[in-house]
Order: C-alpha cells, then structure tokens, then sequence
C-alpha cells in the first residue's frame, strides 16, 4: 500500500474535516476559471483522471481531483473492487466537502458555486456532493456512476444534473438509471437529464481497462458535458 505522498499526481492539499486531503489540481491558460471538482473511478487518482483534469482546465475550468484513496491507485478490477468497498462513503463526502470549500476560497476561482463531474464509483459521489452541499454546486455530472449504498436524500439538491451512461452497462443498468431519475425528481423537484449512449461501463475511459471505451460516443459524451458545466457554473 503506498503512502500519501507517493502517487507523483497530487499537487495541493486541503483541510477535511479535521485532517488534511491531497489532490490534482489545474488551471486553465488565463489563470482563472470557473471551479471544477473531478470524481475518480475505483482505479483511484490515475494518469487518465490527470488527464481528464487537463483537458477540463484547457477548456477553461480550474479543476481539483480530490485522491480519495491517499495515494493508491491500482487496473486490477479486484483489487479497484476492494479499495472502493473499503472507502466508507461519508469520509470520501467529507474530503469532496473539503475540496468544495477549496476551490470556493481561490482568488483564482471565478464562480460562485462549483460543478463537479464523476466517473463510476466517481459518478455516485457526484450525486452524494450535490445532494449534500446544496446550492454550493451548481452543476452535477455523473458519468455511469455507481454507490455501493444507498442515496441520501435529494430534498435539499438544487444543482442542475446532467448524466451520462451506456445503455449496455450491467452496472448502472437502464432501469436502475431510470428508476434514480424518477427519485430524483420526486425528492428535489426537478427532473435530471439522464443520456443513454449505445456503449458499456465506463466507455469515457481511453485506458480501457473493461474493454468498453468508445472514442465516438466520449467525444459526443465530452462536448456536452463540458457545454453543460460552462452553462451552469458561472
């Protein structure tokens, strides 16, 4: 297992609840830029979320991955399976609370609220964020996203939602995607835009891991996602 500061991404670190939570952050050519939190997937803070953040600075984004794991990162499907289930879901809302509060205390954050975007184990953390930090987050994008638990309540949401999923993945099937949207709606009022592309899991992930990556339907799934947040986190 390594420690803290051995995965060579982390760049800034933040207070969280009490302790200290470490981080990837960029920032867009002109220096500032609307704040972004970017949610990991269970293989943990890799190259490919390092990159993932790039490109939203590039398009203009001040954007902080939070490493939600202290450091490990892993491609082994079991043992990605074994760190997520060992992440109690209320310590990763803590460091995501923090990194909130974060970005909202840059000089070089422009926006006064934050967006964030979140891949698969990532993309439930999305919905936990926004359904916990209320009008703080302005926007939500969950891509194929996944909780191991249930939801809490999403009475005090009022982020605008836009999600992303593969109506070919077993993990987030179209029915349970359906069936979130439809509590979504009921508990906060508003209906979230839940997009169904004809891919699987995790087809955003240009490490292909799962085998499933599709570069057509990310670059569809990219422009809007990045349309969206534009739109909304201001």
């Amino acid at each position: 297992m390594a420690h803290t500061n051995e995965n060579p991404a982390q760049n800034v670190t933040f207070p969280s609840g009490g302790g200290t939570a470490h981080g990837y952050l960029a920032r867009p050519d002109s220096g500032s830029g609307p704040g972004l939190i970017v949610i990991q997937e269970w293989w943990g803070l890799t190259d490919h979320i390092v990159d993932v953040t790039n490109r939203f600075a590039a398009e203009g984004f001040v954007a902080l991955a939070p490493d939600l794991y202290g450091g490990r990162t892993t491609h082994d499907s079991d043992e990605a399976g074994k760190l997520m289930a060992e992440l109690p879901v209320q310590q990763a809302a803590t460091d995501l609370a923090g990194a909130v509060e974060y970005l909202l205390g840059r000089d070089d954050v422009t926006s006064s609220a934050v967006g964030a975007v979140g891949f698969c184990m990532g993309g439930g953390f999305v919905l936990v964020l926004a359904a916990q930090q209320g009008d703080k987050v302005a926007a939500a994008v969950p891509f194929y996203g996944v909780l191991k638990e249930d939801y809490p309540s999403f009475a005090d949401l009022t982020a605008a939602v836009q999600g992303h999923f593969g109506s070919e993945d077993t993990m987030a099937t179209p029915e349970a995607v359906s069936s979130l949207a439809d509590r979504i709606e009921s508990e906060s009022g508003t209906r979230p835009e839940f997009l169904q592309y004809p891919a699987g899991h995790a087809f955003f992930n240009d490490e292909n891991h799962m085998g499933t990556y599709d570069a057509e339907q990310a670059e569809i799934a990219w422009t809007r996602a990045t349309q969206f947040l534009r739109e909304h986190v201001k």
